[in-house]
């Protein structure tokens, strides 16, 4: 699909950018990010143009000895990255290498909570969490920094979140069935409204009008809002499996497995494969050896329904996580070598 994105597009999303986070004339954005995908085209090039900011730039993002190097040496104050690219660098770079960053936008993949305490220990600052797609230039929302003046704080960060909507945005959270808003805390289908939103699908108004949900650009993911307007992203509809009639959200079992091994980095990914008998059965792809009694104990312990835990049998060592050249995690991938070892193992 090509997503057509308007120059007013791209600019009231900057706009929305720089009332949150004030960019200076002096900051030097480290720039990572590919062009071709939307979060480095608008926030790794256009915003350092329209601001009249210095910007450095390496083409790879998982080179972290050089991304580390280049900070230091350039003073960079700003970085957008992907958790994925941000672990690479909490692992290789050097703490003094990141000590002139002022703050660290993170998007594209949920950021879990092991990856923001590890960058807090290492570099001294949390990562500020943000959410967006292609279709609306990207950025919707942003854990902004928080604001003192005139002795009064806005708290303008939750972590956990995907924090506010951007100024100019507006969001709601609807029932994905029946299209009723919802009201806090309710999980349902993210949905969004403002200038940021595509004009459209190149030369296919269907899925355009399919796109969309009484004005409203259907994001495809599940969240809810709290009281204070923050948004949590739980899952996307594509990352659930349905099994014996009941959703499973796979991102909610990835963050258990992770409590359960302490881990300080991602090393699981849950994915599905077809079953005769279910409909769909969970497979977790690991990074590295497990105690997998212990880790099904440790889902059981957190409240999950049988149904939630994978069995035994469906636990499988890989070396690496398919990732695509956006840094976000490569779904299409992630299935088919989750049915590969399936068939592999003959279970």
């Amino acid at each position: 699909k090509g997503v057509m994105l308007s120059h007013a597009n791209i600019i009231a999303n900057l706009e929305g950018f720089h009332q949150g986070f004030k960019v200076r004339p002096s900051d030097v954005l480290m720039g990572i990010l590919p062009f071709f995908h939307s979060f480095g085209f608008t926030a790794g090039l256009w915003l350092p143009l329209a601001s009249a900011m210095r910007a450095v730039y390496h083409p790879n993002p998982l080179d972290a000895k050089v991304v580390g190097d280049m900070v230091r040496r350039n003073r960079a104050t700003l970085i957008m990255a992907t958790p994925t690219f941000l672990s690479a660098y909490i692992k290789r770079c050097e703490p003094d290498d990141f000590r002139t960053i002022r703050f660290t936008v993170i998007g594209a993949e949920k950021l879990k909570p092991v990856i923001a305490k590890a960058c807090m220990e290492k570099f001294g600052f949390a990562p500020l969490e943000g959410y967006g797609c292609t279709e609306l230039s990207p950025i919707v929302s942003l854990n902004f920094p928080d604001n003192l003046s005139s002795g009064v704080l806005q708290k303008a960060q939750k972590p956990g979140t995907i924090g506010n909507p951007l100024p100019g945005v507006a969001v709601r959270v609807i029932d994905p069935e029946t299209g009723r808003v919802l009201p806090p805390y309710a999980e349902g289908l993210l949905v969004v409204k403002g200038q940021n939103v595509m004009r459209g699908y190149f030369k296919d108004p269907q899925k355009t009008a399919a796109a969309f949900a009484d004005g409203w650009y259907k994001t495809g993911d599940i969240a809810f809002m709290d009281d204070d307007g923050f948004v949590t992203i739980t899952d996307r509809i594509n990352r659930f499996s349905k099994i014996a009639g009941e959703m499973v959200p796979h991102i909610r079992i990835e963050e258990a497995i992770h409590k359960a091994v302490q881990a300080t980095e991602p090393m699981c990914i849950v994915a599905a494969v077809p079953d005769d008998r279910k409909g769909e059965r969970l497979v977790v792809l690991t990074l590295r050896d497990i105690d997998i009694p212990s880790v099904r104990e440790a889902l059981k312990a957190e409240g999950f329904p049988n149904l939630w835990i994978p069995e035994a049998g469906m636990f499988f060592r890989i070396e690496t996580t398919p990732v695509l050249g956006s840094g976000k995690l490569d779904l299409g991938s992630v299935k088919r070598l989750a049915r590969e070892l399936v068939s592999g193992a003959g279970v």
